[in-house]
């Protein structure tokens, strides 16, 4: 019996027979490890390999996104709670509104950390979006104004992802 002849057992799972191998390594691979991409299959450590070559993200980065994120939310969460105190009218306002300032604060995130990219980054500026918000849900707690915390709420929940996806570049609709 020659070494051809022997049943190919993934690299994962030795238990495992396959014929599938990664694309790029040529590593055995079964079906659980394997990860269909347009060109074929790959193995996960590739498929992880291939994305960290678009991280490109310097801690610098993180200061700036999270400060520049922070304040402009602050900014944001203050506009909201002024124009919560309209009426009806500012309930339509703030479901408009929220969004727009969501695609505001991505762009100049965005032109401040130079179009770096990785998902630590991104998730760091949206905790930055989240606690920049925090002041203004404090004052109108401490205020008991219910309209006030409500529209904060929505504020948070139109603009985090609305900011996430607009830095990430995931699209909704195609």
């Amino acid at each position: 019996m020659t070494q051809d002849d022997l049943p190919l057992t993934c690299a994962n799972h030795p238990n495992v027979e396959t014929t599938l191998r990664c694309k790029e390594c040529n590593k055995p691979i079964c079906p659980k490890c394997a990860v269909h991409t347009p060109t074929g299959y790959s193995c996960k450590e590739c498929v992880r390999d291939h994305k960290k070559k678009f991280d490109n993200a310097e801690w610098s980065d993180y200061l700036l996104g999270f400060v520049v994120a922070g304040i402009l939310s602050l900014t944001g969460s203050f506009l909201i709670s002024l124009i919560g105190s309209i009426g009806f009218i500012g309930w339509i306002l703030v479901v408009i509104s929220a969004p727009t300032a969501g695609a505001i604060i991505a762009e100049a995130t965005r032109w401040v950390i130079k179009r770096h990219r990785a998902r630590s980054l991104f998730n760091t500026i949206i905790v930055a979006v989240a606690l920049g918000a925090i002041p203004m849900v404090l004052i109108n707690l401490f205020r008991f104004n219910l309209f006030g915390i409500l529209f904060q709420g929505v504020y948070l929940v139109l603009v985090v992802p609305a900011v996430y996806y607009r830095l990430s570049g995931i699209q909704l609709l195609k």
